[in-house]
């Protein structure tokens, strides 16, 4: 199979160089390559980041285009900013510590050369700590469209990193927009709302990195202010119903005002399998 695709991946300074390299080389070592790799570096990098950088740029100059942002922007506007550069219509998204299996893009593909009308593809993702092979949950998604839209009105229907979209229909959508840790969920709402017809492959094609503070970031004043404020518009505009809209919003309360440990054992537990 061949068909032509971006990679669009941002990074700032607080990655990790050897999470770094092993994201980049998993979407290098697809069975169906690209010929696009769009990195964003979102504000200067650590020499130890930027060696890496430098790196690939020289041993992959044919296909890699970095773009330096002089400060950091958050990951909304430096995707944004990527998804502008991308010079293919499908794009590949990937975070800067996740690790995509080989053949990931190659059954993404499969089902839009099944399914026409499908315009962004995402999948389940294993969550991990240290090592693919300590895999501690996995987080599992809705299927077909109708069902992605009805889960999307009181969670987020897709994996982030996982997703294979149409540029255009991210363009035409609004592209990213500046969401403290939700830029994602309201990109989905957006595209679903302009007509782009969504799909999960029903298997892990993506293992995401668990860190000891990623429970603590899905919580505090700050992030619930995000997430209200989101949910807040979403049924302005009418795309949550009133129920929808108290369920979610309760739930985010809850969830973001709670000790971390215990909102770990919620998302572990009660949210994976």
């Amino acid at each position: 199979m061949k068909m032509n695709y971006s990679v669009l991946m941002s990074v700032y300074y607080k990655e990790n160089p050897k999470w770094f390299e092993e994201s980049i080389q998993s979407m290098l070592n697809q069975t169906i390559k690209t010929n696009d790799f769009v990195l964003i570096e979102d504000g200067p990098l650590t020499p130890e980041l930027e060696k890496i950088v430098k790196k690939y740029e020289k041993a992959y100059s044919d296909i890699f285009n970095v773009i330096r942002l002089e400060k950091n922007k958050g990951l909304g506007p430096a995707l944004a900013i990527g998804v502008e550069a991308c010079k293919n219509e499908w794009i590949a998204r990937m975070d800067s510590d996740d690790y995509s299996v080989p053949d990931r893009v190659e059954k993404q593909f499969t089902i839009i050369k099944e399914n026409s009308d499908i315009d962004m593809v995402g999948s389940w993702h294993n969550e991990f700590i240290d090592s693919i092979d300590n895999i501690k949950s996995v987080k599992e998604l809705p299927k077909k469209h109708d069902n992605i839209v009805k889960y999307s009105k009181t969670r987020n229907p897709f994996s982030h990193p996982s997703i294979l979209f149409k540029k255009s229909n991210v363009l035409k959508a609004g592209n990213y927009r500046s969401y403290h840790l939700v830029e994602d969920y309201d990109m989905w709402i957006r595209m679903i709302e302009t007509g782009t017809k969504c799909y999960n492959v029903q298997e892990s094609l993506l293992y995401v990195r668990v860190s000891k503070d990623l429970y603590k970031r899905r919580g505090g004043w700050r992030y619930l202010k995000s997430i209200l404020k989101f949910k807040t518009e979403q049924y302005r505009k009418r795309y949550f119903s009133l129920k929808d809209y108290v369920i979610s919003s309760t739930c985010s309360i809850i969830s973001c005002l709670m000790p971390s440990f215990i909102r770990k054992i919620i998302y572990t537990k009660l949210l994976r399998k």
